[in-house]
């Protein structure tokens, strides 16, 4: 059953998780990738390579793996309260969950692999603006897919946290 106590609290933890982790994709998809396309090629690539060493910090991995993990429990969970009966509190954490790991997997599956091969490349060798260029439109088409799959997630687990209840 998802009411009550640590469910809610799972929910709560869970939306809020999601929201954060959507506003850090959206300061990419907003400024960050337009700050780094205004520049040469090579310094935005050395840019790029700076952030992606220190993306992989606790102010990203915590909510984005936390979150993940919270949302692989709190959907398994829905998927069980869901087969007793039908309830929009269910479908809502449910869908919630499956799109905070869609962004998860986008990260995990797409991101993270593009980010490492970026790491070796030379700045400044030759072919360095081509695979700028290569990198850098794909990689904010993917993170605007993330950025909505994270944001909706985290709306779904908060519209699950008033669904069934009472308005004044």
């Amino acid at each position: 059953m998802l009411t009550g106590g640590p469910a809610t609290v799972a929910t709560a933890l869970a939306a809020l998780g999601s929201a954060l982790v959507a506003g850090i994709f959206l300061a990419f998809s907003a400024f960050v990738m337009r700050a780094l396309q205004a520049l040469d090629p090579a310094s935005a690539l050395a840019a790029m390579q700076q952030v992606n060493r220190f993306a992989p910090r606790a102010g990203l991995l915590v909510p984005l793996l936390g979150t993940a993990l919270l949302c692989a429990v709190l959907g398994v969970v829905a998927v069980v309260s869901l087969a007793t009966g039908p309830s929009a509190r269910g479908w809502l954490v449910l869908v919630g969950c499956l799109l905070h790991l869609l962004a998860f997997g986008v990260t995990s599956g797409y991101h993270v692999p593009h980010n490492d091969a970026l790491a070796l490349v030379d700045p400044h060798a030759a072919g360095a603006a081509a695979a700028w260029r290569a990198y850098a439109g794909p990689w904010l088409v993917w993170n605007h897919v993330r950025t909505a799959a994270a944001a909706l997630g985290a709306a779904a687990l908060l519209a699950a946290l008033g669904a069934g209840r009472q308005v004044p």
